[in-house]
């Protein structure tokens, strides 16, 4: 078997964009190159890595197998070029839920590339779910996420502890209250994350141990629409505290004790250790430094 370390970063480029001409623009090579590498990694492999579907490529079930093992050569190969850790660079792929990417992650980059200013973070912003997704398919080295999960080959580690607040308008109903009871609570509409988010998952087990059940007014995936939403009287909401802190203190909403149980754990997704990639097994030991 034949097998090139272009055609391994060709392949891993192509399971990250799902496209070969993005993935052939990013490698510095001609599509029909590209296309010819493919083919022959398939030839000397003796199975197809993509499906095409119209103009994407997508991945096969042996192609993610494989992406396990490629994803670990090409750990290796890089641990070459710094066998100290040391002249960290190039790009820094994480995938991140909402509350950690605006409220968490962007102090703890500075921080990171004032150390490593050859490092170049590229972060995308999603629920849980498809954190997870993008660390299955390639396309981030790290994922960080808000609710509980669990994954056969991937490592979720906990990182750090964050709270959930129920809040309302200053004007509600409720506002009045030193605690609002779980009577209270099922008899409010409620402005909530999209199902698939970590947020939501917390809260759904939370009222599900509470053993009530509540209305859900709206679903939404942005945060300061779940924010607005509440300011204008559409119900009660439930977001980290990170996420409303400045709001209440300013007096725009208002947080309300209650006895669900909204604490959780914020954690970081990854690779198995010996599958990891230099730079974000780096940046994952500088997150658990800072903790």
């Amino acid at each position: 078997m034949n097998l090139s370390l272009r055609q391994l970063r060709l392949f891993e480029a192509i399971a990250r964009l799902g496209q070969l001409t993005r993935a052939a623009d990013e490698q510095a090579i001609s599509q029909s190159a590209a296309s010819q590498a493919l083919r022959e990694l398939e030839s000397n492999i003796g199975y197809a890595l993509f499906h095409r579907v119209g103009r994407e490529l997508v991945i096969t079930d042996s192609g993610r197998d494989a992406l396990l093992k490629i994803h670990q050569i090409l750990a290796l190969a890089e641990a070459l070029r710094h066998p100290d850790g040391e002249d960290m660079s190039g790009p820094l792929r994480i995938a991140a839920s909402v509350t950690i990417a605006c409220y968490l992650l962007p102090a703890l980059l500075a921080k990171f590339t004032a150390q490593h200013p050859k490092v170049e973070p590229d972060i995308r912003i999603t629920n849980t779910a498809e954190v997870i997704q993008m660390l299955e398919t390639g396309q981030v080295q790290l994922g960080l996420i808000e609710g509980p999960a669990t994954h056969k080959q991937l490592s979720i580690s906990p990182w750090q502890q964050d709270e959930l607040a129920v809040f309302c308008s200053p004007g509600h109903a409720l506002a009045s209250t030193k605690k609002a009871g779980l009577r209270n609570l099922k008899s409010q509409p409620w402005v909530l994350r999209e199902k698939g988010s970590g947020t939501r998952k917390v809260f759904d087990t939370a009222v599900q141990q509470a053993g009530i059940q509540v209305k859900i007014a709206l679903e939404l995936n942005r945060q300061e629409a779940i924010k607005q939403a509440v300011k204008a009287g559409l119900g009660v909401g439930c977001l980290s505290a990170l996420s409303v802190a400045n709001e209440v203190a300013r007096g725009e909403l208002h947080r309300l004790e209650t006895p669900l149980a909204l604490k959780r754990e914020l954690s970081v997704v990854s690779w198995p250790e010996r599958e990891r990639h230099p730079l974000a097994d780096a940046f994952q030991q500088f997150l658990h430094s800072t903790t």
